[in-house]
């Protein structure tokens, strides 16, 4: 019985709904278009640049909603492979301008078709008539995730500061 009652307050939690959302959807994409070589985080930087052609790393923090360190690494080994060109901005020496070369152009474009039937899989769960509003939610859910990522950042910010000052740290 009271195995039911936990299995009934996961089937209303949103946090649970979409992180069995998200694995399912992770679990079609590697099915299909993973083997081809892509994961859908290098898919999702790749896709971004095409987009935005000398964007910045930082803002590409915001446009994937990857963590910076992550995404340093990802850029790292995506232009180790020739995917991505990452240069110094002449205005700016703290900014890196992201390009997307000929190899990853070639990648992206061998898997985009895959990635637009793994959205059609995905949203075949969904009755057509809720499709586009289902869509649009995800979108402001995904929009709210900058504000809060910038709120965890300036709070994990302030407890390291917070910290120093109870501990007589000072930064000099």
């Amino acid at each position: 019985m009271a195995g039911q009652q936990h299995v009934k307050k996961l089937e209303k939690s949103p946090y649970h709904l979409l992180k069995r959302a998200a694995q399912n959807a992770a679990n079609i994409y590697m099915a299909d278009v993973g083997r081809r070589g892509l994961t859908q985080r290098q898919f999702t930087v790749l896709t971004a640049v095409e987009a935005n052609e000398g964007i910045s790393q930082t803002e590409l923090v915001n446009t994937t909603g990857i963590d910076r360190s992550t995404l340093a690494d990802m850029i790292s080994r995506l232009a180790a492979q020739g995917y991505l060109q990452r240069k110094r901005c002449k205005n700016d020496a703290r900014t890196n301008k992201i390009r997307l070369m000929a190899a990853g152009r070639r990648a992206l474009a061998s898997v985009q078709p895959g990635a637009a039937d793994v959205d059609k899989q995905i949203l075949a769960a969904i009755p057509a008539p809720k499709r586009k509003e289902f869509v649009e939610m995800l979108s402001l859910l995904a929009a709210d995730c900058n504000g809060v990522n910038a709120s965890t950042a300036r709070g994990a910010k302030t407890a390291k500061s917070a910290r120093r000052s109870m501990n007589g740290d000072r930064k000099r």
